[in-house]
């Protein structure tokens, strides 16, 4: 009887795959040897292993540009990173290394293509999309930035205050956007998305408020289904719709030459995850070319906007099962050694899931188990993965270490759950390794952040201050006592030369 957690796997699913292989009984990730990362590091551990974002840029790049060259379609294509989805200075120049543009969201968002732009990573005329409700400040930085010479910025609007606010703050000619407000799922919460404008006020709010307008020229109509990019008969009564709006203004506005369909592309959550991009992507662009020849207008520019797919899958976090408790006669729970509500926040928040996998055991015999985290919140537990609602994984042994991953977790889980805040319960965020390739192939691996450790904690809430103002009195005063104790020596050694 087969009863090994490798014959689990074996039996259901496609195994190995592309990114995962098993040596010497140890899962490996890319080539990289987990746990040998848990050996060096310890754990809880996030890791980013930077070359799987350049491969996600060329991916759908690619996609792209073979269907286009195969339908023959005559707009050209333009990848943005969604930068809300991780902010770090590592994921943005490498995104940026591969000739991917920015989207933004706020008005901090701005500062960093600043940053980006003054150490040579960015070009002042690469295209940066602002997106999301533009504040005062936000509006203030777009229009301070294009006036420095950031003429690439296009600011898509989302309603009347933020046309007025651009509108008094910009003095020279720019290129805007406007979003158009899809209808959501009919399953959903709300029937329309708060984000944009509805789709009969598009027309109407450009003949009223940029037909003619000396500065704000209409470039870009903004599209984004809420659940993604999928083939389904939502999905594509929601793209008509949106290509509707378009041609018809296409027709009045020749300015108007870029369609954005947002993001949505799905990463891997399972190993038994099936998505036919490049079918879906040649999908659209055919739609997209049927519906402009029927209504006899030029095809657009293609933006997309990839937060997800540039970066999930190039994360992992690693943890140690610490111990197993035993709830009644039915119910195991292997405790971790830190928070799912604060290290993976969408599996609490949005019932997420990541694909997850023993680092070692693997030869072990397997059991059906539920994983906790330490806080002491009822939700902090994971329960639903790829086997059929259900996780299994090898037996717990004390005298037999577990370690766990969670793969494709680059993404929003640092930005949701607080890099270096106060986190729920006070559990520590985890150390933080960035993982890459030298020239000759070779995995480099450089310490991002510490673990946090309980000092940063305290400080972010205010305590110790008195301790702190006490040992910087301590030290001045140590410092006070040799700085004198080497002038009385100079002065010692002084009259013994002259003696």
């Amino acid at each position: 009887m087969k009863t090994r957690y490798l014959d689990l796997i074996e039996q259901t699913f496609e195994w190995p795959q592309d990114e995962f292989v098993l040596e010497d009984g140890h899962l490996r990730f890319h080539g990289i040897d987990l746990m040998e990362l848990v050996e060096r590091y310890g754990t809880p551990l996030r890791f980013t292993y930077l070359p799987r974002i350049g491969e996600s840029i060329r991916k759908a790049t690619g996609w792209f540009t073979e269907s286009m060259e195969k339908l023959g379609y005559e707009g050209s294509y333009h990848y943005c990173y969604v930068t809300k989805s991780s902010h770090f200075r590592h994921v943005t120049e490498e995104v940026l290394r591969h000739g991917a543009r920015l989207e933004t969201s706020s008005a901090f968002d701005l500062d960093i293509v600043r940053s980006l732009e003054a150490e040579g990573h960015l070009d002042r005329k690469s295209t940066v999309v602002c997106n999301g409700f533009k504040t005062r400040s936000y509006i203030d930085r777009i229009a301070s930035m294009h006036a420095e010479g950031f003429t690439g910025i296009l600011p898509v609007l989302d309603n009347e205050l933020e046309f007025a606010m651009l509108d008094e703050a910009v003095g020279a000619p720019m290129e805007v956007g406007l979003r158009i407000a899809s209808e959501e799922e009919p399953k959903f919460e709300f029937y329309t998305s708060r984000l944009g404008m509805g789709y009969r006020m598009i027309q109407p709010f450009w003949k009223e408020h940029l037909e003619g307008h000396p500065n704000l020229k209409l470039r870009m109509l903004h599209f984004f289904v809420n659940t993604g990019i999928r083939d389904t008969a939502y999905y594509w009564n929601e793209l008509r719709k949106a290509l509707d709006v378009y041609c018809t203004l296409r027709k009045e506005c020749p300015d108007l030459t870029a369609l954005n369909i947002g993001g949505g592309l799905p990463i891997k959550n399972s190993l038994g995850f099936e998505y036919d991009y490049r079918y879906m992507i040649e999908a659209i662009l055919e739609q997209i070319m049927v519906h402009c020849a029927e209504r006899g207008v030029p095809v657009p520019d293609i933006f997309t906007e990839f937060g997800s797919f540039t970066v999930g899958e190039a994360g992992g976090t690693l943890y140690k099962v610490l111990y197993q408790k035993r709830q009644n006669d039915r119910e195991k729970w292997n405790l971790i050694d830190s928070s799912f509500m604060t290290t993976l926040p969408d599996t609490w928040a949005i019932n997420k899931r990541f694909m997850m996998l023993p680092v070692n055991r693997w030869e072990d015999d397997y059991e059906r188990v539920f994983l906790g985290g330490l806080t002491c919140d009822s939700d902090d537990y994971y329960n639903s993965e790829q086997h059929l609602n259900a996780i299994y994984l090898p037996e717990f042994a004390p005298e037999k270490p577990l370690y766990l991953a969670f793969f494709n977790t680059a993404a929003y889980q640092d930005n949701i759950g607080g890099h270096g805040g106060v986190h729920h319960c006070l559990i520590p965020g985890p150390k933080h390794v960035l993982l890459d390739r030298d020239g000759e192939g070779r995995l480099v691996a450089e310490t991002f952040c510490e673990e946090q450790q309980a000092e940063d904690v305290l400080t972010l809430l205010g305590y110790g201050q008195e301790r702190r103002q006490r040992v910087r009195l301590e030290e001045e005063a140590t410092l006070k006592a040799k700085r004198a104790e080497s002038r009385r020596k100079a002065f010692r050694a002084a009259q013994s030369i002259r003696q």
